[in-house]
């Protein structure tokens, strides 16, 4: 079982994630100071990335009512503005006793992995 949710970020994306969370690192909004780095132009937050994960977790699969109880996760690569992000969680695990779905996540950039990781929810139990 495997579910995507896939999202073009936007410049106006990248400053709402950094409003709200208070994340204002200028490799982020900051053109001129995103040009002296390796980068060579602004990123996205890697959590923006996160929270498309959380996004499948929560709407598709395993869905509504799931908890999020944890997340491993490595970034791999930048994800850029302008760039179509594809999030995918797949079931490796189902623990029914204990009511808990092991998923591989993973987020996408034109099939290159920006980031990987592991994660557990804790899901309604079905009569």
């Amino acid at each position: 079982m495997s579910a995507s949710y896939a999202k073009t970020v936007s410049e106006s994306d990248v400053y709402t994630f950094a409003g709200i969370t208070g994340d204002n690192n200028p490799v982020h909004i900051n053109e001129e100071f995103a040009a002296t780095t390796q980068f060579k132009k602004r990123i996205v937050h890697g959590m923006f990335s996160a929270g498309l994960i959380s996004t499948v977790l929560g709407t598709r699969l395993p869905g509504p009512g799931a908890i999020y109880i944890d997340q491993t996760l490595k970034f791999k690569a930048p994800v850029y503005i302008g760039d179509t992000v594809t999030a995918t969680a797949t079931v490796e695990e189902i623990d029914v006793r204990r009511r808990r779905v092991k998923l591989k996540t993973v987020c996408t950039v034109n099939d290159k992995v920006v980031a990987q990781g592991e994660a557990t929810n804790m899901v309604d139990s079905r009569a």
